[in-house]
């Protein structure tokens, strides 16, 4: 099979004309930066982790790319058109990736946070009372619902829009979307949190296939594109992270993320990342194994 692309977790080979096959790596990416250190076992739990919702996408009759696992750390897909010139998209394109990624919150964490705290989201928005004062990791009166680049080198928050200009989206179809995500994130919630976790936030891609009907692509629910945490450890409250925020927690401690984020904001080169120390790796490798086992009730 001929290699299309190496991203940053996995690499992408043409099988035919109408079909991909995913190949998840054990690379391991944060804040648009891949880590020069390998998890083992990553790969693995990414692809058997998607494959686990995607066939719950098939109970709930939500389409998707998904045809099969190939193999433990391999998927086999529908192949859509990735098209990079925002130009050439509009209303009446088909068969395409769509250039976004579409996250919905259901707690203030992570960048939301970030955020919150530098005054960039103000309580309105996220559906407080004007006067509230938010607290990190306080559930959300209702999902958050928002929307990022996905072919740019950064991803980087966009308006509405924005969006729909750039993506080819009526607001209709837009809509759609994001009824078709709450639908999935309601059995996800309603799955995980029989198996003590709390669904924290996640992104999910689309695109539409050669009829213009939309389906779900890429990958959803893992360690990668979701956060989850211990849901009786947050009784007792504390979010203990069963998922890559472990990992992104890591480099806020240790700086490296404050370092990125003044690089980023005078446009001056940012710094390498450094590698995990073995010990973390071990730890890193652990998260993504278990969160495999307890969101699908399976052995590893």
């Amino acid at each position: 099979m001929q290699l299309l692309k190496s991203g940053k977790v996995k690499d992408v080979y043409e099988v035919n004309a109408e079909q991909l096959e995913f190949v998840f790596s054990d690379r391991i990416s944060i804040f648009d930066k891949i880590i020069p250190s390998m998890i083992p076992r990553k790969g693995e739990t990414l692809a058997r982790t998607s494959a686990y919702w995607f066939e719950a996408l098939k109970e709930m009759r939500v389409p998707s790319h998904y045809i099969k696992l190939n193999a433990s750390n391999r998927m086999l897909v529908k192949r859509v058109n990735v098209i990079n010139d925002y130009t050439k998209i509009n209303g009446k394109t088909r068969n395409y990736l769509i250039p976004l990624e579409c996250v919905t919150r259901f707690f203030v964490y992570g960048s939301l946070w970030d955020r919150v705290k530098d005054n960039s989201v103000n309580p309105e928005s996220l559906g407080f009372p004007k006067e509230h004062k938010i607290s990190i990791a306080e559930p959300l009166p209702k999902p958050f619902f928002e929307v990022t680049t996905k072919l740019e080198k950064v991803d980087r928050h966009i308006t509405t829009e924005e969006a729909l200009r750039i993506s080819g989206l009526s607001l209709q179809e837009y809509d759609e979307i994001k009824e078709m995500i709450l639908k999935i994130d309601g059995e996800i919630n309603s799955r995980v949190w029989k198996r003590g976790l709390i669904h924290v936030d996640g992104k999910k891609e689309f695109a539409f296939d050669e009829k213009r009907n939309l389906m779900v692509v890429d990958t959803f629910g893992t360690a990668d594109e979701d956060r989850f945490w211990d849901a009786a450890e947050f009784e007792k409250g504390k979010c203990v992270e069963k998922s890559k925020e472990y990992v992104r927690q890591y480099y806020r401690e240790t700086g490296y993320y404050d370092l990125l984020v003044e690089a980023r904001k005078n446009d001056s080169e940012e710094p390498p990342i450094p590698p995990l120390p073995p010990e973390m790796i071990k730890q890193v490798s652990n998260v993504y194994i278990s969160l495999y086992e307890e969101i699908t009730g399976l052995p590893f």
